[in-house]
């Protein structure tokens, strides 16, 4: 039995990965960490790491990018492994992440479904077999709520159609002139849209376009559980849904 903390176990994501480990025979959320505990949920909610005392063998995190330093401290102090499922990171707070996983077992994906990441293996191939001839947009939708944009899926789909190192364009205001050799990314926010992205390869004639629809987060959360499961007691290094892939 792998035992979990939850960090950002007030939010939307704590409440569903705490739903889908209730009563699951691999993984058991032990306690979490946040500012503002939820009632009555059956397990220890502590305002810092430091006050921890349960036995953890992996963090799942689904809260800010601001607990991120003290979360990775406590991790490499106790042995812990950590699951990322934040977005949002700072170049210095992605460095601290790297340096960090020579300590210890990091597992970090801006998206932990197994469809997304079929996805970005679909999109790298159509990137290497359509070439320059095909223009390349991405489009992203998420709920009113979510604080970064581009999403971190969205980046991850743009690395992986990014076969000839072009740049990347985040929307086209005030772009005056005609298209050049960059892939566009666009973000769209509004209502409950839990998560969408799709890739448009626009050539002559003829698009293509490949898509994913996610219609709840439980398709995160349960991604998330089997990566601490896999992620446990690993040796020190960087995981993705690659390696589970």
């Amino acid at each position: 039995m792998v035992n979990v903390l939850i960090c950002g176990i007030g939010g939307k994501m704590g409440g569903v990965l705490l739903e889908l480990m209730h009563g699951d025979g691999n993984a058991k959320a032990v306690c979490g960490v946040d500012i503002h505990a939820p009632e009555n949920i059956g397990i220890p909610v502590y305002k810092s790491f430091g006050a921890v005392k349960e036995k953890v063998d992996v963090i799942i995190d689904f809260s800010s990018p601001a607990a991120l330093s003290d979360e990775l401290k406590w991790a490499v102090k106790n042995g812990v492994a950590v699951v990322i499922g934040s977005t949002g990171y700072s170049e210095e707070q992605l460095k601290l992440i790297d340096d960090t996983s020579k300590s210890i077992a990091i597992f970090k994906t801006a998206n932990f479904s197994l469809g997304v990441n079929l996805l970005m293996k679909l999109v790298k191939t159509s990137a290497e077999v359509l070439g320059d001839k095909f223009d390349i947009e991405i489009i992203e939708k998420h709920h009113n709520q979510k604080v970064d944009a581009p999403s971190g899926t969205a980046l991850m789909l743009a690395q992986s159609a990014n076969a000839n190192n072009k740049e990347y364009l985040y929307g086209r205001d005030k772009t005056a002139g005609k298209r050049g050799k960059e892939i566009g990314i666009h973000a769209v926010r509004g209502g409950t849209i839990v998560g969408e992205h799709e890739v448009m390869f626009a050539g002559e004639d003829e698009i293509i376009t490949l898509s994913h629809s996610a219609r709840s987060k439980k398709v995160f959360a349960a991604g998330a559980i089997k990566a601490a499961i896999f992620v446990a007691g690993k040796p020190a290094g960087k995981y993705d849904m690659q390696d589970i892939i």
